[in-house]
């Protein structure tokens, strides 16, 4: 267990995120924005995963969208104080996330890309523990915690179950009630609903857009429909470069009379790729259906369509550069 629960305490210090013995009080700082000015890092084999990063992140869902290896989780794991920057800065309000690491962790709930429990170990004992790592040693003052905690993410029925029997929803739900022990300012969640059948993304989205509505949230995901239906800020970064941020409505409408969709066959795809410039296609009914981006009427049987944010991120990020 020791290697486990090692996971959410630094290597220097000692101290697992989220502890309540804190100087810092709530409304001692604004902590209502997210500044990052110029942020880099290049990993020992010579990735420059963050190529100067500006971004101003405000309260509510905020979408840091991108292909696998586009630099998210570099961000996120920066941003949670797991590993340092080259250069650049990040302040939440007056607080220097780079440099007052004990500080960011005391206000801080993070849902990393891989995280799992003990199989054999109950849903409350769990997130009693990370209670406990959390500061909440008094044991009355946990229990409700605790309680409270797994009725918000809907799983107080199972509070006795053990986590072997547990769908990769109910999982996430859970990694989300120990993320929001302690009451955190800023929340970072990275590719959480990746692997989730559209049952479990449905009941993790509707947690989401509740917890979004008084913190900030970061979401960083792959998947365009997370961004879509919960963030009204976004960003799509790729390759350690942030290509685009905008209010996902504002970045539709920007397409609009510029998208156009045919059925072809699909030994046509080639072809048309170097006809027109082809932003995405998919399988359809044994074919291709293409999205194209063209400010004028190409001809050729394309026809104009409404633009969502799929079009959007392929129109930024060419579907050829997508893992």
């Amino acid at each position: 267990m020791r290697k486990f629960f090692g996971m959410w305490r630094d290597k220097t210090i000692g101290r697992p995120f989220g502890h309540s013995d804190v100087s810092l009080k709530k409304g001692e700082k604004n902590m209502n924005q997210l500044v990052i000015k110029n942020l880099s890092k290049t990993y020992p084999n010579g990735v420059q995963a963050l190529k100067n990063i500006d971004l101003t992140i405000g309260s509510g869902m905020f979408g840091l969208l991108g292909p696998n290896g586009a630099g998210k989780s570099t961000l996120m794991r920066t941003l949670a104080t797991l590993q340092n920057a080259d250069e650049g800065t990040a302040f939440l309000g007056d607080l220097n996330i780079l440099k007052e690491k004990e500080k960011v962790r005391e206000i801080l709930g993070f849902l990393p890309q891989e995280f799992d429990f003990y199989p054999k170990v109950t849903a409350g004992d769990m997130l009693s523990h990370f209670a406990v790592l959390k500061g909440i040693s008094k044991h009355s003052e946990r229990k409700e915690i605790v309680n409270a905690m797994l009725d918000r993410v809907n799983l107080s029925e199972y509070k006795k179950k053990k986590l072997g029997s547990f769908s990769g929803g109910m999982k996430q739900r859970l990694g989300i009630a120990q993320a929001l022990l302690g009451d955190p300012e800023l929340l970072i969640v990275d590719e959480p609903t990746a692997g989730l059948d559209p049952k479990e993304r449905h009941h993790f989205h509707n947690l989401l857009s509740e917890i979004g509505e008084n913190m900030i949230v970061i979401l960083s995901t792959h998947i365009v429909d997370d961004v879509s239906d919960l963030c009204s800020d976004m960003a799509i970064i790729d390759k350690g470069e942030l290509l685009l941020t905008k209010n996902p409505l504002e970045a539709i409408e920007e397409l609009n009379g510029n998208i156009r969709s045919k059925v072809i066959e699909s030994n046509q795809l080639d072809e048309y790729k170097t006809k027109y410039n082809v932003i995405s296609s998919r399988l359809y009914m044994g074919k291709r259906q293409i999205h194209i981006f063209s400010e004028t009427d190409p001809g050729d049987n394309f026809k104009e369509i409404q633009p969502n944010l799929e079009d959007v991120y392929f129109s930024v990020i060419p579907e050829k550069d997508v893992d």
